[in-house]
């Protein structure tokens, strides 16, 4: 396995995209070629940009303006939508809220998680139950963010059915009980503008976001694509620039995957710097199991290890509660 990559690869997904729901996907040669590379990309550094995934670039352009309008508005306009215990922990939260491994994050953002009805998920469900909180300002900000999330649900159950054919599955291996009703998070975040001075001092600090893994499957980034900021570590302990190309998502693997692939993929630390004079934009996507899903290695990578688990299983959702109830200063 590579230890110390330099820059993180590109992937055109658009064979996997065409032939995902294809029974003989697996017999492509395209698709085949696809996830050779999602193997390597998964097991070199955890990270990918895809390209040819089908999602029209108007549409990634618009939910990243929308989402710099709502964030240049008044204080006031934006706590309507708060962030609170009793909303799910969904909602607007202001700059310094989130927290990661103790520090504040120099950034805001509204969260959304999957619709959770009261009793769903029993206890466990309980403190995420709740609708999101979509501002009423801009207009259309509420039907264009869940057109956008239905497309990226569709996209990334499609990426991991090409990663399930890269460890040695079959391409449906990570759905029915696991994640056929997969639960998904969707964070719309804005790195606010350092001063000069500020941007001097915290140069290698953890400023946007401090360094961390993913909790989930399979993340999806749309960054703004003037603004160079998020950074993942290599094995090296290298900081790596995932620098912005325009109509790419960056991708990487979470916990879950981990878990599932038997430490076969690892889910990477990154971080977020805005050190640029610019205010940045992302919107991340995460796709996840199903909430009272049961995580541990399949049978298919640990064959590869002599049938042994080499990590931890988990259920899904209390994982994420547990982070949850940990990440925000309210």
């Amino acid at each position: 396995m590579a230890s110390d990559f330099q820059t993180i690869p590109i992937i055109d997904i658009g064979p996997l995209v065409d032939k995902a729901d294809d029974p003989k996907m697996a017999e492509d040669k395209q698709v085949l070629e696809v996830v050779r590379l999602l193997d390597e990309a998964c097991k070199m550094a955890g990270f990918f940009y895809v390209k040819g995934h089908g999602i029209p670039y108007s549409l990634i352009e618009e939910v990243r303006e929308l989402t710099h309008k709502f964030f240049t508005l008044p204080y006031e306009e934006k706590i309507k939508i708060k962030m609170t215990p009793a909303s799910g922990y969904r909602g607007y939260q202001r700059v310094g809220e989130n927290i990661t491994k103790g520090k504040p994050d120099m950034h805001e953002a509204i969260d959304c998680y999957k619709p959770m009805k009261h009793g769903e998920y029993g206890n466990l469900g309980t403190p995420l139950e709740g609708s999101n909180l979509w501002p009423d300002n801009p207009l259309n900000f509420k039907s264009l963010m869940e057109e956008y999330i239905d497309l990226l649900k569709d996209l990334s159950r499609k990426i991991m059915r090409g990663i399930a054919l890269a460890l040695g599955g079959l391409p449906e291996s990570f759905e029915g009980e696991l994640a056929g009703n997969p639960f998904w998070v969707t964070r719309l975040i804005g790195y606010p503008v350092l001063s000069d001075a500020k941007r001097s001092e915290m140069q290698d600090s953890d400023v946007g976001c401090g360094a961390h893994t993913d909790y989930g499957l399979l993340t999806l980034v749309n960054q703004d694509p003037n603004v160079n900021a998020l950074q993942v570590r290599n094995r090296a302990g290298e900081w790596i620039s995932a620098v912005p190309i325009p109509g790419t998502f960056v991708c990487n693997i979470g916990d879950m995957l981990k878990i599932w692939s038997n430490g076969i993929y690892e889910s990477t630390l990154h971080r977020v710097i805005n050190n640029s004079p610019t205010y940045r934009v992302s919107i991340a996507f995460f796709y996840e199991p199903n909430f009272n899903a049961c995580i541990e290695p399949v049978n298919f990578c640990k064959e590869k290890v002599n049938g042994v688990a080499t990590v931890e299983k988990a259920v899904y959702g209390e994982h994420l509660v547990k982070k949850v109830l940990t990440n925000f200063v309210m």
